[in-house]
């Protein structure tokens, strides 16, 4: 397995960083005031060159260890939840036979104090470490505390390093089965259905890699998804800033992007670009909010260099991402409530505090205000 020291973290975010924005042929530009809709042209330009290419990746010395492959099974046939450890009257793990991805997944599963009536339910995704044991959403933030008292099922699945949470076109030799667009738009829903109280209204939220899975299937199935928030990601496959950003993505955990949707520029990218299918999203309450990769309020004397260096790095490219979709959406005439911090890097700290922000934006799209 591959295992990163700092230096060579540093080394590639730096890569990343520069290899987005010389390809954009701009730097960031300062962020509009927060509220609905952020104000400005882009100024982006054209960003459609074809510049990166299936060699635009993260070289193997520096690549992170995606961690041992959950086995695979051919004996699952069917989607069926074969498994369920309560922790808490509110809160649940569900373990999720499923045949698209050929093996068990995890589901971690928050309901509300008052189970008597039927309810909406929210999907959370989370960013490119993906955890097979529990989502970042249950241990990096306070999301249990925070769903304690709304009428909402929460579902946050487990697992999908480096996905995309995309179906890939062929198996990886060091990723594996990627069917996650299966898995979490057709096998999961009729599961929590069946088991919870639902009452057929879904909207979908992520971070960084899970903001764009959560965009990506928003656009590819609205009827499925009535509302979206999400936390510094980039939307775009087919600009050079989105298939720079979706390849180092891939390639950070040792995958092969041309397993994704085959080689980059090709119809397969181009479907699963959430800004030129900005469309498919009109009417839908929409929350997007980033930071502009400057150190914050939870960096100070003692933090961790890598959290600035890397985060840093990482939250300028995603504001770059963010500001191409804002413009879209605006063009489009789609209302959106564009979040844009002063202040803060890639980090689980910034994303809690974004939740209880974006909440009014999910509460009116899941039905829940009076």
């Amino acid at each position: 397995m591959r295992r990163v020291g700092r230096r060579t973290s540093w080394a590639a975010a730096s890569l990343a960083a520069v290899a987005v924005f010389a390809g954009a042929g701009h730097a960031v530009a300062e962020p509009a005031s927060s509220g609905s809709a952020s104000s400005g042209s882009s100024g982006f330009g054209s960003m459609d060159a074809g510049s990166v290419t299936s060699g635009s990746t993260v070289p193997e010395v520096w690549q992170d260890d995606p961690g041992p492959l959950p086995p695979l099974r051919d004996d699952i046939v069917v989607p069926e939840i074969v498994g369920e450890t309560v922790t808490s009257p509110q809160v649940k793990r569900f373990l999720v036979a499923s045949p698209s991805l050929r093996r068990v997944v995890g589901v971690d599963v928050l309901l509300p104090a008052d189970t008597s009536a039927p309810r909406p339910t929210l999907y959370m995704l989370e960013g490119v470490g993906g955890g097979e044991d529990q989502s970042g959403w249950m241990y990096m933030t306070d999301a249990p505390k925070f769903f304690a008292d709304k009428n909402v099922n929460v579902v946050m699945t487990n697992g999908g390093v480096a996905s995309l949470y995309t179906d890939w076109d062929s198996p990886d030799k060091n990723l594996g089965v990627h069917k996650w667009e299966t898995f979490i738009t057709e096998e999961l829903p009729p599961l929590i259905d069946a088991r919870l109280k639902t009452n057929g209204v879904n909207a979908i939220a992520g971070n960084s890699m899970g903001a764009q899975g959560a965009m990506m299937l928003a656009h590819r199935r609205p009827d499925l998804y009535r509302g979206i928030a999400v936390f510094s990601g980039c939307y775009s496959t087919t600009d050079d800033v989105g298939r720079l950003s979706t390849q180092f993505t891939v390639s950070s955990r040792g995958g092969d992007i041309r397993n994704v949707w085959g080689s980059p520029g090709g119809s397969g990218w181009e479907a699963h670009d959430s800004v030129r299918h900005a469309e498919a999203l009109r009417g839908k309450p929409i929350y997007m909010s980033v930071a502009t990769g400057l150190a914050g309020r939870y960096e100070g004397p003692g933090t961790d260099l890598e959290r600035i260096v890397v985060g840093g790095a990482i939250e300028a490219v995603a504001n770059r991402c963010t500001k191409r979709l804002d413009q879209k959406l605006r063009d489009l005439g789609i209302p959106a409530t564009v979040e844009y911090e002063a202040r803060g890097v890639h980090a689980w700290a910034y994303w809690k505090d974004q939740l209880p922000k974006a909440w009014p934006t999910l509460e009116r799209a899941l039905g829940l205000t009076r």
